[in-house]
């Protein structure tokens, strides 16, 4: 029996088979999870990395900025399943121009769109499958330690600090509906978005020296493991957390 038998959960941010919300989709499978996934652009893919999960859930579009695609998911999620328990929130994009060391030069308009696809989009997707969580559910977005500046990250930092306030926000407001919303801050992993990063071996040296139980940037199992132990019954007192799933180096000086 798993912690997550006869939960129905939607998936966001599945593109390759080393994305975080890859290994969230595994694990929940195996917890016994029924999952709906969701892809956007190279909706093939999608597709095609989804059937190397163990039971190969549909595939649906979603451009997040989009409001067509928002306003029509309940309804497209409804002909798989008949209601929603959780989603993941693994949805973040940042035009290369506000990242890599461009922050006094970013534009407003490459700003925006950072800030909408990687922020905003907590609020429009959670509010999107509000219809299908009736019954109360869980929340969990992926996010990156925002309380501190690092190098190169930039304005895709300060994306991820909005992220972290707009979790607490929908928290306040959905809480009465018995809806949990919680941020899992996983460590650096090798991942598609990590190699827009061009001080990522920054960040890898940073975890190798101060992280106090180690961290492997090839490992994503401890992200995907806390992901699924919020969107589990086993955390129903608790909404508005960021969860450091990072070897501990959030808590560690230099």
């Amino acid at each position: 029996m798993g912690i997550l038998d006869g939960k129905r959960i939607l998936v966001t941010g599945v593109l390759t088979d080393a994305s975080i919300a890859f290994h969230v989709a595994r694990v929940a499978q195996q917890e016994g999870a029924t999952l709906v996934l969701t892809g956007f652009g190279r909706l093939s893919l999608v597709e095609r990395i989804a059937r190397r999960l163990p039971e190969p859930p549909p595939v649906l579009e979603l451009d997040v900025t989009d409001p067509s695609h928002l306003d029509s998911l309940a309804a497209r999620v409804s002909e798989h399943v008949d209601g929603l328990d959780g989603v993941v929130h693994s949805i973040g994009n940042a035009p290369q121009a506000v990242l890599g060391g461009n922050f006094l030069a970013a534009s407003w308009e490459d700003v925006a769109r950072a800030v909408h696809v990687s922020t905003f989009s907590l609020k429009s997707l959670t509010v999107a499958a509000l219809p299908l969580m009736s019954g109360g559910g869980s929340v969990v977005g992926l996010d990156f330690d925002a309380s501190v500046a690092w190098p190169g990250y930039d304005w895709m930092g300060v994306a991820k600090a909005g992220l972290e306030s707009c979790a607490r926000y929908l928290a306040r407001d959905l809480g009465p509906q018995r809806i949990r919303v919680n941020l899992v801050a996983a460590g650096p992993l090798k991942t598609i978005a990590a190699k827009s990063i061009s001080s990522f071996e920054k960040f890898e040296d940073v975890w190798s020296e101060r992280a106090p139980l180690g961290w492997s940037i090839s490992d994503p199992e401890p992200a995907a493991r806390a992901c699924v132990a919020l969107l589990s019954d086993w955390f129903p007192a608790t909404t508005g957390e960021i969860l450091h799933a990072d070897g501990g180096v959030h808590a560690v000086g230099v």
